[in-house]
C-alpha cells in the first residue's frame, strides 16, 4: 500500500487541529433524543444528573418542564435547580432559563430540557439551542434533550408522517456536533400504555393524543426516522474516522446493498431483488450501470439508453439511489465503487456471454469475486429470478 494514499493534506489535518483545539475550550454536549413525548427523556436525564451527584459532581437543573408527570417530579431529587428568569412581555410576566445566572454559578455540568424551544420575547438570544452552545463555548458541560421531529432537515418528513407542521426546530449541526447521542427508545405499544395510565397527558386529552399524534403508525414511522437517522450520523463519524486513519477495509457497521445492472430484460428482476434485500435489513441500497468507455468491451455491450432509464426509474420508485459509473473495466469501476461507499453485498446476474468471449476477455462477475475481497457477492441466474 502506498502511504502517500493515506498522508492528509494540510488543510485536513489544520482542520483537525482546529476541531480538536475547539473541543478542548468548549464543554462537552450530550443529547438524549427520542422519536415521540413520554419517551423517557427529561426522566434519563435527570437520572444521569443524579448519578453525577452521587459521585460528587458539580451538576445543577437550568431548565426542566416537568409536565407534572410524577415519575419526572420524583426524579429531580436532591439536584439543585437554577430558578428560572422572570421577564415582562405585554403586561405579563413571563418565566424562562436564567443563562446568567448559570454562566455566574459556573457548574461542571448542567441540565438543560427541550432544546429546541423558542425563548420568551426580549430574551438575549431567540432560541434555546443558542443558549445552549453559549453556555458551552463557557466551558460547562451540557445535557440536554430533543424529539427528532424538531431536526430541521426532517421537518418536511415528520409533516408527511403525522400532518403536523413544527415550528420550532433546531439545526441539524447541533446534533451532528455534538459529543454524544443517546437515543432514548420505547416501543410504540409500551408508550400508548404509557398515555392510557396517564403518564404522559392529563386523562381529558388522551383520547384526542391517540387518535391523532399518537397513532401507532405514526409512532412506528416516527421510531424508525429516529433510529435511522442516528444511525446515519454513525455512520459518518466512522467514515470520517476511517479516513483520519487511513484505513481501507470494510467495518461492515451497516449493511449496503449495491444492484449491478444493464438494459438486460432481466435487470428490473433484479432490481426487485435488491429491493427485497434492502427491505429485510431495512439498510440503504444502491443501483448502478457502468457506461464501458472499452472498445473491444462496447462491441459486446450494446446497451440501449431508454432501457437503462426505464429500469433506474423503477429503481427511483423503489427509494433505490441511482449511480451513472463509467470506465474501461465494469468490474473495476464496480468494486471500486463498493470499497469506497462501503458496500456489504453485490448483487449480479449471470453473464451473457458466450464461452469463447469468456476465455477471450474473461469473466465479470469472476474479476468482481477476485477483487471485491469481504463484500458478499449474490449472483442470480437470469432464469429463475423473481
Amino acid at each position: 500500500m502506498n502511504s502517500s494514499e493515506n498522508r492528509l493534506s494540510p488543510e485536513e489535518a489544520l482542520e483537525i487541529v482546529e476541531r480538536e483545539t475547539l473541543q478542548e475550550k468548549r464543554g462537552s454536549l450530550k443529547i438524549y433524543i427520542g422519536y415521540a413525548p413520554g419517551v423517557g427523556k427529561t426522566f434519563s436525564m435527570l437520572n444521569e444528573g443524579n448519578r453525577y451527584l452521587k459521585d460528587n459532581k458539580d451538576v445543577v437543573i437550568g431548565y426542566v418542564e416537568t409536565h407534572g408527570r410524577y415519575d419526572t417530579l420524583n426524579q429531580i431529587g436532591d439536584l439543585a435547580v437554577i430558578p428560572r428568569k422572570k421577564l415582562s412581555y405585554n403586561n405579563k410576566i413571563l418565566e424562562d432559563m436564567d443563562v446568567e445566572a448559570i454562566i455566574k454559578r459556573n457548574p461542571s455540568i448542567v441540565l438543560i430540557d427541550e432544546l429546541a424551544h423558542t425563548n420568551v420575547p426580549n430574551c438575549e438570544r431567540k432560541k434555546r439551542y443558542e443558549d445552549v452552545l453559549y453556555i458551552l463555548s463557557k466551558g460547562i458541560d451540557v445535557i440536554t434533550t430533543l424529539n427528532i421531529q424538531h431536526l430541521e432537515s426532517l421537518n418536511d418528513l415528520v409533516k408527511q408522517i403525522t400532518g403536523v407542521t413544527v415550528n420550532e426546530t433546531i439545526p441539524d449541526y447541533i446534533v451532528e456536533d455534538a459529543d454524544e447521542v443517546v437515543v432514548v427508545d420505547l416501543t410504540p405499544d409500551a408508550l400508548q400504555d404509557r398515555l392510557k395510565k396517564g403518564k404522559i397527558y392529563k386523562k381529558e386529552n388522551i383520547k384526542r393524543a391517540l387518535g391523532n399524534f399518537f397513532r401507532r403508525g405514526n409512532l412506528n414511522a416516527l421510531r424508525e426516522v429516529t433510529l435511522r437517522h442516528t444511525a446515519e450520523g454513525v455512520d459518518e463519524e466512522l467514515e470520517e474516522y476511517m479516513k483520519e486513519h487511513g484505513i481501507k477495509e470494510n467495518w461492515y457497521t451497516v449493511e449496503r446493498v449495491l444492484v449491478c445492472i444493464s438494459s438486460s430484460p432481466f435487470a428490473k428482476k433484479l432490481i426487485r431483488r435488491g429491493y427485497r434485500i434492502s427491505k429485510k435489513y431495512k439498510c440503504e441500497w444502491i443501483v448502478a450501470h457502468v457506461e464501458c468507455t472499452s472498445i473491444f468491451e462496447k462491441k459486446h455491450l450494446k446497451e440501449n439508453s431508454q432501457i437503462i432509464e426505464s429500469h433506474f426509474k423503477l429503481a427511483k420508485d423503489l427509494g433505490a439511489e441511482i449511480v451513472n459509473l463509467k470506465g474501461k473495466s465494469v468490474s473495476r469501476e464496480l468494486v471500486s465503487y463498493a470499497s469506497k461507499h462501503h458496500v456489504t453485498q453485490i448483487i449480479v446476474s449471470h453473464s451473457t456471454r458466450s464461452f469463447i468471449q469468456t476465455m477471450l476477455r474473461g469473466s465479470t462477475i469472476n474479476k468482481i469475486l477476485k477483487h471485491s475481497k469481504d463484500i458478499e457477492v449474490h449472483v442470480i441466474p437470469n432464469n429463475t429470478m423473481k
